[in-house]
């Protein structure tokens, strides 16, 4: 099967906003668009019926508008329609091991409510073997803010490798022709914190270190993507905070998810937690070792 972006469709504007993200990537990335839409109660596709008793005529209305939308924005863009007779989980599950990268929406809320994941959406990100985009239809029609230019976002923790997460961030910023910020947030020691903020001596020494690392981690990939601009961030407090912060604005936010382990649930970390119910722009959620 050739390389696809996969898109999951429900009908929603988040769905929707998330298939022209999706459009967008693929056309960057000169890749297949695959626009999928999973329903159990599909019936098997009949030879001949008229619209008015085909049972699944809503569902290929849905993907056929979206595609007709997309092509027309992408006119050079080949997208491919998949309707599938399952639960919506299983068939983006299964999807997302086939392809580049799956795209879902991601219904928010107030933000007095903050934001909130569907029961579909969790256990893709959660449990997909490849990179999973998050897109909130709020965000998309925002776009990038005027004053932080549009660039990817990419939160390391610089313990273990971060190839993965490099990767992917530093192929779509390629693809995009956009800067690339590599952000690192380190809480201050309890011991390292005086009345008037945080001990002068022991900050500038975490700084130091972080950037070090950061320098490191980076260095192969800077020569990779040698026109790719890049820049890092650090921050001396939480990780979750630095890292939504520095989202704000970003085409793509791309955090990590560790492989689950044998035995274990599959979960995320407290940083992509914070990123995916409370960034504003996509999130690409990682898996790595």
């Amino acid at each position: 099967m050739q390389p696809v972006v996969t898109v999951g469709l429900d009908g929603s504007s988040d769905s929707l906003a998330a298939a022209r993200w999706a459009a967008d990537e693929a056309d960057n990335r000169r890749l297949t668009l695959r626009l999928l839409h999973a329903w159990p109660m599909l019936a098997p596709e009949p030879a001949r019926v008229p619209a008015e008793v085909d049972q699944n005529y809503w569902s290929k209305r849905l993907v056929h508008d979206a595609q007709t939308e997309l092509q027309a924005l992408h006119p050079g863009l080949r997208v491919v329609t998949s309707l599938v007779a399952d639960d919506a989980r299983n068939a983006l599950l299964k999807a997302a091991s086939e392809s580049e990268m799956t795209v879902l929406g991601s219904r928010g809320l107030e933000p007095v409510e903050s934001y909130f994941l569907g029961d579909v959406s969790m256990p893709v990100v959660a449990r997909a073997d490849r990179p999973v985009v998050l897109v909130r239809a709020e965000g998309r029609e925002k776009g990038p803010s005027s004053a932080v230019p549009g660039r990817v976002v990419v939160a390391l923790k610089l313990h273990g490798s971060c190839d993965d997460l490099l990767d992917f961030a530093f192929h779509t910023a390629a693809a995009r022709g956009v800067p690339l910020l590599a952000v690192h947030g380190r809480s201050v020691p309890l011991h390292a914190r005086v009345p008037w903020g945080v001990d002068h001596d022991i900050a500038e020494e975490m700084t130091r270190d972080v950037q070090e690392q950061l320098s490191r981690a980076l260095h192969p990939w800077r020569e990779k993507y040698p026109r790719v601009e890049v820049a890092d961030g650090i921050g001396l407090e939480s990780p979750a905070k630095v890292v939504v912060q520095a989202g704000e604005g970003a085409v793509l936010l791309v955090v990590g998810r560790r492989q689950r382990r044998h035995g274990l649930a599959p979960h995320l970390g407290p940083v992509a937690q914070a990123a995916v119910h409370h960034g504003r722009c996509p999130v690409a959620v990682v898996p790595h070792d």
